[in-house]
């Protein structure tokens, strides 16, 4: 079965910064868009920047322990080939980007190895961007 795109609608409190923040630091795509909210291309899906007040999490996020570092919650992202990820790694250093966690290699040589970073949008929203070696190690245990 194909992989269906998701759609995601997200809270943002300054909709113009987190707009230019998606289409030039992420290079996506924009679609529809009203004076409240605009849609993207994200990676073939549909993330939908929402002006909204700010909340809680986006003042001081949670966190939980994996692999000795402090991975942000709430979060999302996109699971990206592990060539796709070297790309939009050197992007988004070569842009100056902030990392709450640099990219790096998660789980080495156990299942589920992946390449992963964490980056803020600057509404606060917690960014997740994974590859995996071997991509049929996706749900490995």
């Amino acid at each position: 079965m194909a992989l269906a795109p998701f759609h995601l609608a997200i809270p943002v409190y300054d909709l113009n910064c987190a707009r230019h923040f998606y289409a030039e630091v992420f290079g996506c795509a924009e679609g529809r868009s009203s004076e409240h909210w605009v849609d993207f291309d994200f990676f073939g899906h549909q993330l939908v920047i929402h002006q909204a007040p700010k909340m809680a999490y986006q003042e001081a996020a949670n966190s939980n322990p994996v692999d000795g570092h402090d991975v942000p919650v709430p979060h999302f992202g996109v699971v990206l080939g592990w060539d796709d990820w070297q790309i939009l790694a050197a992007r988004l250093k070569a842009k100056g980007t902030p990392f709450v966690i640099e990219p790096y290699i998660r789980f080495a040589g156990q299942p589920g190895e992946q390449a992963t970073l964490f980056l803020l949008d600057p509404c606060g929203n917690a960014l997740e961007f994974k590859a995996f070696k071997d991509i049929g190690q996706l749900f490995a245990k």
